[in-house]
């Protein structure tokens, strides 16, 4: 394993943290730059403790962090955290790009003997 690379345990809380759509949606707006939990429950029909709790779930994941600036206490996005988890997806990515290319020229030279066939008969 690389260096850098993910544990098994590390991944599983990311994806864990991904898979529910408030949360994504959380990542998704930090993307765009820091926000407060304040700003980040404005959109969702939920309680400010619930995307606090989300927050955490994210935290634990490594996915995001907290700072504080005065009284704000701004959530930053860990891009590098992503960045991992996209590494470890396209490793596996490459490796099955690699299978239907080897496919795709199977079935090519299959359909170019079987045109050949054809032509001789």
């Amino acid at each position: 394993m690389a260096h850098d690379a993910p544990g098994p345990d590390t991944l599983d809380r990311a994806f864990m943290a991904l898979a529910d759509p408030v949360r994504r949606a959380i990542v998704a707006r930090l993307s765009r730059g820091d926000a407060t939990v304040n700003e980040l429950a404005a959109p969702f029909a939920i309680t400010k403790q619930a995307v606090s709790k989300h927050i955490q779930v994210l935290e634990h994941a490594g996915l995001v962090t907290r700072s504080r600036d005065a009284q704000r206490r701004p959530v930053h996005l860990d891009a590098a955290a992503l960045e991992r988890m996209t590494a470890w997806i396209d490793q596996y990515r490459l490796i099955a790009e690699s299978r239907f290319r080897r496919l795709d020229q199977l079935l090519a030279t299959s359909q170019q003997e079987q045109e050949k066939k054809e032509e001789l008969k």
